[in-house]
């Protein structure tokens, strides 16, 4: 019996338009045997949590460069919790100030991945996150 796949959705909230980084990681994710969704650009929070909890996910990750990550992240983390997806890990990346990573995991976000974090740390911590999960 083969092993169940990890599924991440991943999603740049918000008014965002640049999204080469999050395309690299959904190759990294992909490349590392994961099923990845990419949404896309431009989203709103409440559009994420719902295909999150439609596509049955185990991780969403969220991309921030506006500086709205302090809004968007824990409006997202809100809404996946609203509709049931109490099981699901977010992360987040993007250019998010050290300073400002304790009030994001307060908030619901498990890890902050800032730019140039090597894929193997992201694939690393998504593996052992969904294992201690289920």
């Amino acid at each position: 019996m083969s092993e169940k796949k990890i599924r991440v959705l991943l999603a740049k909230p918000g008014l965002d338009g640049h999204d080469r980084g999050i395309k690299v990681v959904a190759r990294g994710l992909r490349d590392a045997g994961m099923e990845v969704i990419y949404l896309g650009l431009r989203l709103a929070p409440e559009q994420i949590a719902e295909a999150a909890i439609q596509e049955d996910v185990d991780v969403v990750g969220m991309d921030c460069l506006s500086g709205a990550h302090m809004v968007l992240f824990p409006r997202t983390v809100r809404a996946l919790r609203q509709r049931g997806g109490t099981d699901i890990v977010v992360i987040g990346g993007g250019i998010v100030p050290k300073a400002d990573v304790p009030a994001l995991k307060e908030a619901g976000i498990a890890e902050v991945f800032g730019p140039g974090t090597p894929l193997e740390i992201i694939v690393k911590y998504i593996n052992e996150s969904v294992k201690k999960e289920n």
